[in-house]
Order: structure tokens, then C-alpha cells, then sequence
């Protein structure tokens, strides 16, 4: 495979960005924990404080999770995981937002971890797509060996990812910013495993798809 032109993240300036995007995704629950507690100490409802508390609580608590396969170490280096970590984290985050419907098709297997990474990042890049909601199915084929992710993804205002769709083509014209590194990670892991991105636009369905490329 050719190496995107776009891909050129030292290492520090790689892992700061990926730091920013973990962090701004769990500031908000965070945030939202700490308005329940002081609503708590004001003497406010009882009710709506420990309510707000709980679901921000598990709010941050899945995003974490997420963030630790689809970004962290999830084990040694080199390490296998099993795709059913994978479903479970992305039914996961889009319970915890209440919005999107999320399916699963395929066989469970133990694959290489930069595989997995690469499909719950493909994973995020389409639910950026649906903004107001919808539906994700998620099929895996073949994927211990000649393996083949799609993500299709069905919503209102659907739109691919603009610097997603910058970065795939190796198109990028601006500098890769906190907005912009989860799209730019998402290359980086198809070009560490050895697979090819594409994507389809119809009025009716946005297609993700990660392929070990024919010979």
C-alpha cells in the first residue's frame, strides 16, 4: 500500500492530539457530575442531582471504555482482541447517548488488535455522519484472515466527514488539530494493518468500508 501524504504525526504530536480528543470527549459528563453535586450541596432536588450524577456517571464511564480500545494500549503490544469487545463498546456509546440504534453481523474472533482499533475508529467516523441520530450496522466478513468491515449508517443531515473524506484521499490542506485526529488515526490504523478505506454517499445510506486490499 501507498502511504497517504497526509500521515507525517510525529510520535509526541500524535499521541498529544489523541490525549485532547479522549479528554474532550469525557469533560462534558464530567462536567455534568460535577453540576449534580452542587445542586446536592445547594439543597436542590434530591432526585434530579442523584439522576443527573448516574448518567453522566455512566456516560463518562462508557466513554472511557471506548477510548481505551479505540485509542489506548488494550494490553501488550502486538496483542490479540476479541470482537466482542468491539460490540459491546460501540452499543455502548451509542446507548449512553440515546440516539442511535446500533447493529452487529458477524462472526466473533480474536484478530489483531490494530484491526480492531481500526474498526471502532471507522466505527466513530460513521456516527460522526449521522450528527441528529439514526441507525448503524456494523458486518464483519472473513475477519481473522482476508477481513472486510463495512459500516453503513442511516440517519437525517447524513454527510461524510469532511476531513475524514480529506484525509482518505490524502487531500488535507489545513493542519491536523484535536478536531481533526480521530479521522487522521483512523488512516494511520488502515495503513498499520494493511487495509484500504473507501466510502459510499446516497441520499438513502452512507458505506464505511476497511478491505485487505486483492492481490
Amino acid at each position: 500500500m501507498s502511504k497517504n501524504p497526509n500521515l507525517t504525526l510525529t510520535g509526541p504530536d500524535l499521541a498529544a492530539l489523541l490525549c485532547s480528543r479522549v479528554c474532550h470527549d469525557v469533560i462534558s459528563p464530567v462536567g455534568a457530575i460535577n453540576n449534580g453535586l452542587e445542586l446536592l450541596d445547594e439543597g436542590g432536588a434530591d432526585a434530579d442531582a442523584m439522576d443527573l450524577i448516574r448518567t453522566s456517571a455512566l456516560n463518562a464511564s462508557v466513554r472511557l471504555k471506548f477510548a481505551r480500545l479505540a485509542f489506548g494500549a488494550s494490553g501488550s503490544v502486538g496483542a490479540s482482541i476479541d470482537t466482542g469487545e468491539a460490540e459491546r463498546a460501540a452499543k455502548d456509546f451509542a446507548a449512553a447517548e440515546k440516539k442511535t440504534e446500533v447493529s452487529w453481523v458477524g462472526p466473533r474472533a480474536i484478530i489483531a488488535k490494530n484491526r480492531v482499533k481500526l474498526l471502532l475508529n471507522l466505527f466513530l467516523v460513521a456516527y460522526g455522519a449521522i450528527p441528529r441520530g439514526g441507525n448503524i450496522e456494523v458486518t464483519l466478513e472473513n475477519p481473522e484472515f482476508d477481513a472486510k468491515f463495512t459500516i453503513t449508517a442511516k440517519g437525517r443531515l447524513m454527510r461524510v466527514p469532511p476531513k475524514f473524506a480529506e484525509i482518505c484521499s490524502g487531500t488535507l490542506e489545513e493542519a491536523v488539530d484535536a478536531h481533526s485526529i480521530q479521522p487522521y488515526y483512523t488512516v494511520l490504523l488502515a495503513e498499520e494493518s494493511g487495509m484500504e478505506l473507501s466510502y459510499n454517499a446516497t441520499p438513502e445510506v452512507l458505506t464505511f468500508i476497511a478491505e485487505i486490499p486483492a492481490e
